[in-house]
């Protein structure tokens, strides 16, 4: 009989248990699947909010919805709300879903800058239907109610990431997965380089024909033993620190993330159930953390329940993600601050990538480099995005005056070109960011064009505003029927209070 072929996980954590749930999920025959990790080493758990990716990788898993929401203390997200980021005074949404509605050749937002020129527009956001339902606090699932031609309203996820991580545990091991308590004290390779055992505390020692690396920004057998190396961006993105801290449950249970730009940096802020998350992302060489800290705690909605927790980091990548034997995930494999709410994204496409590509016992050298490929393409289209929001600002401080006067990488700067002549964007292969994404964000940080796309002129000025006039009207009809997202939530997801001691 044929030996199973044995994968570790090193470290748990979301990243950890993400994949090993997969594993468990799809590799039921002919794998061991074993997870080692310390009670004596927490997860950082910063990445509390996601994109509606998640919902492909928790419907794979056949996780029912209400559930995982009850059982993570997990709300609704229907976008992200960026505030103060072009200047003080300023905000807007980078929403999930469709923009309008495309017309023939062109997309929606080349008929929306030719109105905007005739003043027979709004402001690009009256035109998504996330975007209302998200800043009138309502929610629902599934297609439209009062107009089959609005578009669907997809929504992610706030939740908890060590309860997410918990949940994931249970799954996992009720389908196989060995969990294997211990702290990683020693890895040893064999002749040819390849990582041969993890050895613990102990003395347990662990074989595998693969290694996944989850263990965190250390990266302890991609880095610390493979010597893989490190693309540092901070560059492009300085901040280098971020600070968390939770507070109460208060105010409005919003559908949505909140960003706020700060004099160095910008602040989170995240609703669950039974509290709000909270952070700020900063420059140390801007802001000493006792500036940030006061900063964050000055900026909360409610009492800090927890002393605020200091995270030093730096944005970049592994030069190679995959490495001989070992494959490294989450913060093993990079760091990109959440700004976007990619973290948790990041380890999902990881794992889906690896699935496609896993090998047998034999690694074959192709496989690793279209993964690290693919993986670098994404790394390097997301940092984009978030270079893109401290680029284009009109504010007056010294970091983000140096963010305004950065250059550019070379993708980017040809992305902001094409769309500054006549609105034009181009998605790329699998570029994790849609047009929409783009628009959004661009017009959204204050980037217009110069024109638009000849053929918008073909309709007439009249047709024109009855359009744009519609799709606002046909939006926020639908919303009003919605219930409030405390609502829905209470009907359908709601976590059972804690036990009073």
């Amino acid at each position: 009989m044929t030996d199973p072929i044995r994968i570790v996980v090193a470290g748990g954590g979301t990243a950890g248990w993400m994949a090993a749930a997969t594993f468990a999920r799809f590799l039921e025959v002919g794998f061991e699947i074993d997870l080692v990790e310390s009670e004596e080493i927490g997860a950082v758990g910063v990445g509390e909010a996601t994109i509606p990716q998640i919902r492909l990788f928790n419907d794979a898993l056949g996780l029912d919805e209400d559930a995982f929401l009850r059982a993570t203390q997990g709300t609704y997200k229907l976008g992200i709300e960026f505030v103060d980021w072009l200047r003080p005074g300023h905000r807007y949404m980078h929403a999930f879903g469709a923009v309008g509605r495309d017309v023939g050749l062109l997309p929606f937002h080349q008929y929306w800058l030719r109105a905007r020129g005739l003043g027979a527009a709004g402001e690009l956001t009256a035109y998504s239907l996330n975007n209302q339902a998200a800043l009138a606090e309502r929610m629902q699932r599934g297609p439209a109610r009062t107009a089959r031609l609005l578009p669907d309203m997809p929504s992610a996820f706030h939740f908890d990431a060590a309860l997410y991580a918990r949940h994931l545990r249970r799954y996992s091991e009720a389908r196989g997965v060995n969990r294997v308590e211990g702290k990683i004290v020693r890895v040893e390779q064999d002749t040819t380089g390849d990582v041969s055992r993890l050895v613990l505390e102990d003395g347990t020692a662990l074989g595998a024909d693969l290694y996944i690396d989850c263990t965190g920004f250390h990266g302890l057998l991609i880095e610390q033993t493979l010597k893989t190396g490190y693309d540092d961006w901070s560059h492009w993105l300085p901040c280098d620190r971020a600070i968390a801290v939770p507070s109460a449950r208060g105010g409005a249970l919003t559908p949505y993330t909140r960003a706020t730009a700060k004099a160095a940096g910008w602040q989170w802020r995240i609703p669950l159930q039974h509290r709000t998350g909270n952070g700020i992302v900063y420059s140390s060489a801007h802001l000493s953390e006792d500036e940030a800290t006061a900063t964050l705690l000055a900026g909360l909605d409610e009492e800090a329940i927890a002393e605020p927790r200091p995270i030093p980091f730096r944005t970049g990548k592994r030069r190679k993600m995959w490495n001989r034997n070992v494959v490294a995930i989450g913060l093993a494999a990079g760091f990109m601050e959440p700004l976007e709410s990619t973290s948790i994204h990041l380890i999902q496409s990881a794992i889906s990538r690896l699935m496609k590509l896993l090998p047998a016992r034999s690694i074959a050298e192709a496989d690793r480099a279209e993964f690290n490929r693919q993986s670098d393409f994404e790394y390097e289209r997301v940092r984009d995005l978030i270079i893109l929001h401290y680029h284009a600002n009109d504010r007056s401080e010294p970091f983000w005056r140096a963010c305004r006067e950065m250059e550019l990488p070379e993708t980017l700067a040809a992305k902001i070109a094409l769309w500054r002549g006549n609105g034009h964007i181009t998605r790329e292969h699998e570029e994790l960011f849609t047009e929409v994404g783009w628009l959004q964000v661009l017009v959204g940080q204050g980037v217009m064009p110069a024109g638009h796309h000849p053929l918008a002129d073909a309709v007439p000025a009249a047709d024109l505003a009855e359009f744009m006039d519609t799709i606002d009207k046909l939006n926020a009809r639908e919303v009003a029927q919605m219930p409030s997202h405390a609502d829905f939530i209470a009907g359908h997801c709601a976590a059972p209070l804690p036990v009073a001691a």
